[in-house]
């Protein structure tokens, strides 16, 4: 059978269809089903969209079995040693790495972007104290649209790119001020003297009685880790803004849909998850134990951290988040219990055969909980530092799907309720 197509026989009928093979540069062949229903008349079952493919996509490369990850062709190992994260977003955005002469441009659009509405100040300091900051976030940048619908037009490249920058530049000092309204403390307006990280930093936990230097390693730390999760395909929260943005919704609505999805523990929750774990476990001496327990079938207890819904093998953004992890443990010199239980915790899972012969590494989550807790990052705001790095890759693939075009998205069910059956009157039933 020639390799560009794969014919389909419904034994019933005998009609045969035949379809397409899509090759895209890298990864599996797929099938084009979009003729079976019309033709055969089936659809599809794919609970989780595991085995299907919802768009053509330049931006992200994943394959699992082999631990691979790559932006738009770079292998994200090499970009975490070498690029930084405005260089990774442009790369995202644009396609290519920049130019000095480009990079500097972008640099100075992002930078000039960086101030919200003061009426956002506002609007944040009406959320009760201990709200959750995915909670406010989510609110916050849905409500964008409300201050900027004047350059909405989205048949227009220029409003849809000033969206995009817009939210890179704007997620740190959002996120910063919900932290600071939930401690109760000042605002704190960015410095454009510094870096996209250090902003930040100096955006969360400077004040006013005292000079705040900014720590280069808390600095480092974040670029690294805003590299590591700055896009990763087809996730469930991208899927979302994808899925949103199909139905010609602005993107800080499509956006504020992704952080909403994000905030999940399955998901982008999962590194809060870990710190949740590590404080049930509570001491060193006690790991054995739920070792024990997370081996144990009928018990309920999951190590949280561990293994990946895509990666087979070995997470690549672990590989390079673990020695950034140890690296700023040493720096910093902590001596948090919860943080020497997870190295210990790390330690036992990468000796014993259970783990390796499952493949259950030390996932990004595990070691991103870990380096946040040592930087003094609360647990609440873990999934908004997620969020931060991710809303680079949302808007790179929300224009991407609004520069080819995309038809509104509507998966198809699989119904399993009542069938048809006459109405009762009240009495009768």
């Amino acid at each position: 059978m020639p390799d560009n197509r794969v014919i389909v026989t419904d034994e019933s009928t005998g009609q045969s269809l035949e379809l397409p093979v899509i090759k895209g540069t890298e990864g599996e062949p797929t099938l084009q089903i979009k003729a079976l229903p019309s033709t055969l008349g089936y659809f599809t079952y794919d609970p989780g969209f595991t085995a299907t493919a919802s768009c053509t996509s330049k931006i992200t490369f994943i394959d699992g079995g082999k631990g691979i990850l790559r932006y738009r062709g770079y292998p994200i190992e090499q970009l975490a040693e070498h690029s930084n994260f405005l260089e990774v977003a442009y790369l995202l955005l644009e396609g290519e790495l920049p130019t000095a002469a480009e990079f500097e441009a972008f640099d100075r659009e992002i930078t000039y972007h960086t101030m919200i509405h003061e009426k956002l100040r506002t609007f944040i300091s009406g959320f009760h104290y201990d709200a959750h900051p995915m909670a406010m976030m989510a609110g916050v940048v849905g409500s964008l649209s409300a201050f900027y619908h004047d350059k909405m037009d989205m048949d227009n490249p220029k409003h849809r790119r000033l969206a995009a920058i817009r939210m890179i530049a704007k997620m740190p000092t959002i996120a910063a001020a919900c932290y600071r309204h939930h401690m109760g403390w000042p605002a704190v307006y960015p410095d454009n003297s510094l870096s996209y990280t250090e902003n930040f930093l100096n955006m969360m936990f400077s004040v006013p009685s005292e000079k705040y230097e900014v720590s280069q390693v808390a600095a480092k730390a974040f670029d690294l880790l805003f590299i590591l999760h700055a896009d990763h395909e087809q996730n469930a929260s991208t899927s979302t803004v994808r899925l949103v943005g199909s139905t010609g919704a602005n993107p800080y609505a499509s956006v504020a849909a992704g952080i909403s999805a994000l905030w999940g523990p399955a998901h982008g929750g999962a590194n809060e998850a870990v710190l949740t774990m590590l404080a049930e476990i509570g001491d060193v001496s006690r790991v054995g134990e739920f070792i024990d327990r997370a081996k144990d079938k009928n018990d309920p207890f999951r190590l949280m951290g561990f293994g990946h819904r895509v990666y087979k093998n070995y997470d690549p953004r672990a590989t390079i988040i673990r020695q950034a992890a140890h690296e700023v443990l040493q720096e910093i010199g902590s001596d948090d219990p919860l943080l020497s239980l997870a190295m210990e915790l790390e330690r036992i899972a990468l000796e014993d055969e259970y783990f390796i012969s499952k493949k259950l590494y030390p996932n990004v989550d595990f070691y991103s909980g870990i380096i946040y807790k040592a930087l003094g990052i609360p647990t609440s705001m873990f999934t908004v530092m997620f969020a931060i790095a991710r809303t680079v890759g949302w808007v790179s693939q929300w224009l991407e799907q609004e520069d080819v075009g995309t038809p509104i998205g509507r998966p198809r069910q699989v119904y399993a309720g009542a069938a048809e059956r006459d109405y009762k009157q009240i009495g009768s039933r």
